[in-house]
């Protein structure tokens, strides 16, 4: 399987790549993580990229090009694997299939999750961050065992910039304006399969599995939903 995950942030993407990366025994790529990791080793990408992800901006085309290009080289890719936060424009998605293209690779996958904005910026806001080792907890749905402080090293821990409640809105306006266009590439191309991001997560391998290896493909004359 050679997959993309597309959704608005916040709508679970990371989650059910997770699952899929483990069902079908490939890699997941996540693009954010890997610009988060440049971002705190102070790389000249990470330099670059920090000011773009502040704002809730999209990062520049060719510095996420070169990126996954690399990462895609690496031998536990050969087998297929999944991406997460790449392509988030049609530019990117050409980029991609030209990459792909250069080692007689194309997708044959890519799943549209799918999440009311209301329902998003309540899950993010809540959401904090290990600033130490990575780990993510939710106020609600996966509180620390101790208040304010990471269960795995005990730092305490923090709310990214990107999932206060103002950034979040401009993530989803820069979403809709650049990112869901991707629906319609992808969409002539039949490859799109929709899931609901609010599904239960012991539900959620299941119901994954009964659609990534489902025949039905989106028809091309269906318009993208929000």
């Amino acid at each position: 399987m050679k997959a993309v995950i597309l959704g608005p942030p916040g709508a679970g993407k990371g989650t059910c790549a997770k699952i899929i990366g483990e069902i079908y025994g490939i890699p997941v790529i996540t693009t954010g993580d890997m610009l988060r990791a440049a971002v705190a080793r102070m790389t000249p990408l990470g330099l670059t990229a920090k000011s773009y992800m502040d704002r809730g901006e999209l990062v520049p085309d060719d510095l996420v090009n070169d990126m996954v290009t690399e990462r895609l080289k690496e031998s536990d890719a050969e087998g297929g694997f999944i991406l997460d936060g790449y392509p988030r424009s049609p530019r990117q998605a050409e980029a991609l299939e030209r990459i792909l293209k250069t080692s007689g690779k194309k997708l044959n996958q890519v799943l549209h999750i799918k999440l009311e904005d209301k329902t998003i910026i309540d899950r993010l806001s809540k959401r904090r961050s290990c600033p130490r080792c990575g780990a993510i907890f939710h106020l609600d749905n996966k509180p620390p065992k101790a208040k304010g402080k990471c269960d795995a090293c005990n730092t305490e821990l923090v709310q990214r910039d990107d999932d206060k409640p103002e950034v979040i809105k401009r993530r989803l306006e820069v979403y809709r304006e650049k990112t869901q266009p991707l629906l319609d590439f992808y969409k002539k191309k039949g490859l799109i399969k929709v899931i609901r991001g609010d599904i239960n997560l012991m539900d959620l391998p299941t119901t994954l599995k009964r659609v990534l290896n489902s025949r039905v493909r989106t028809k091309p004359h269906e318009q993208p939903q929000g």
